[in-house]
């Protein structure tokens, strides 16, 4: 007998291929650390897609926030080195939960994003 959570974590499990990355600006290449403020859309909420994001960044060693937005995307802010950044903007636009279906994702740099000690999700 299978588990209730057998066709949620299938979903998406065909989905290797990156959505569209659209860059907003340029990174300044003065900073260390780069921050960053992420827009998702797709099928990104209730889908696990906070839950994963926060263990993805926790795994690539980024800090920040991930959040639910009233218009059914997911938001984030993101600080870390250029290669810790390019790697979490990867992974969300593959979505890393198995059930997700990212179609965009759009990525600002921002200098005056405040810097967390973790990262950590809320609604």
């Amino acid at each position: 007998m299978g588990s209730i959570f057998d066709g949620f974590f299938k979903k998406g499990q065909k989905n290797t291929e990156a959505a569209e990355i659209e860059y907003i600006n340029e990174r300044d290449k003065n900073l260390d650390k780069v921050k960053v403020s992420v827009k998702i859309y797709g099928a990104v909420q209730g889908v696990g897609f906070r839950f994963t994001t926060k263990q993805t960044a926790d795994e690539i060693g980024v800090t920040g926030i991930v959040r639910n937005e009233n218009d059914g995307s997911v938001y984030s802010e993101a600080v870390g080195s250029a290669e810790q950044i390019n790697q979490f903007i990867e992974a969300l636009s593959k979505g890393p939960s198995p059930a997700a279906q990212v179609d965009k994702v759009v990525v600002k740099f921002d200098k005056n994003i405040e810097e967390k000690s973790n990262f950590s999700q809320s609604n």
